[in-house]
């Protein structure tokens, strides 16, 4: 038998690897880029001198900053707002008596584990403004060709549809999970209280899967607002412009532009920084709002 002293050491060993590998990959990279942050540091040619506060002061000052920023929100807003309400509304039909429930909840979830490099180069061709099939059936209503990557909300609600296409099925599979551990109890309550199944489902099921809403409200946010892979395919796999006037440049795209095609290390981690400090305060923001609307129902 282990001794006391052996008895409190197990526990750290077992947890040890865990620590170990976040300082590695997490807390020292995160510093790091905190370091190159006041430098001007070259990507090709290393630290060129140390500038203190400049790069984030250039970066409050650029309006290109201010762009991608109001694009990364915009294509946020787009795609969180419907995809949560459509996977609610998903999860609560999956929660029923179906036949052969387990393919419908397996095929819920295909469009996540599809590689983001296919979504991106089908939805692509689906808005293509010659041959796009999104062009072929609003030409069936008299509607001319639209050009999805000209203008700034055409090409905001292309890419919002493929991050709505993607994670659409696997918040709802979280939402599903969450319903299926609310106690029948409550159910049955509601049931004698004479509410019908629309009050049931806002009075009894939304508030008791408030973790899992809370949960990819947070997860949701911090996805949407450091959204890459969606708009640079959609852009063709340029140097992160978002179009020949950055109308859908995110901010996690003038990351890539600044550090990878003009070599700014430096100030690429001083957006680095910024953009964890955007999304701390928009998932704090978020998880308010979702217990609010939680508590209203």
């Amino acid at each position: 038998m282990l001794g006391r002293s052996g008895r409190g050491v197990t526990p750290l060993l077992l947890v040890a690897p865990f620590f170990a590998l976040f300082v590695v990959f997490g807390a020292f990279p995160l510093l790091y880029t905190a370091w190159v942050s006041l430098h001007d540091w070259n990507l090709l040619e290393g630290d060129q001198g140390y500038l203190g506060l400049a790069n984030y002061g250039e970066l409050l000052a650029d309006p290109n900053f201010y762009n991608a920023l109001a694009n990364t929100v915009g294509i946020f807003l787009l795609a969180a707002v419907p995809e949560f309400l459509l996977a609610l509304g998903i999860a609560a039909l999956l929660d029923r008596p179906l036949r052969a429930a387990t393919w419908w909840r397996t095929g819920i979830l295909l469009p996540n584990v599809v590689s983001v490099v296919a979504i991106g180069l089908v939805f692509g061709q689906l808005f293509s403004r010659d041959y796009g099939v999104v062009n072929e059936v609003l030409g069936w209503f008299g509607v001319a060709p639209v050009n999805w990557q000209a203008k700034t909300w055409t090409s905001h609600l292309a890419v919002a549809s493929m991050v709505l296409w993607r994670w659409t099925g696997y918040n709802a599979l979280i939402y599903l999970a969450a319903m299926q551990a609310v106690p029948g109890e409550l159910y049955e309550a509601a049931a004698l209280d004479g509410a019908s199944r629309w009050r049931t489902f806002w009075s009894v099921t939304v508030p008791g899967i408030r973790p899992a809403l809370a949960f990819t409200a947070i997860a949701g946010t911090v996805n949407g607002l450091q959204l890459f892979a969606e708009p640079q395919l959609f852009d063709g796999g340029s140097g992160g412009t978002g179009g020949n006037d950055r109308q859908f440049q995110t901010l996690v795209m003038y990351l890539y532009e600044k550090g990878f095609t003009h070599f700014d290390a430096g100030y690429a981690a001083a957006l680095t920084w910024v953009l964890f400090v955007i999304c701390a305060v928009f998932a704090l923001v978020n998880y308010r709002l979702v217990r609010r609307f939680v508590r209203s129902s």
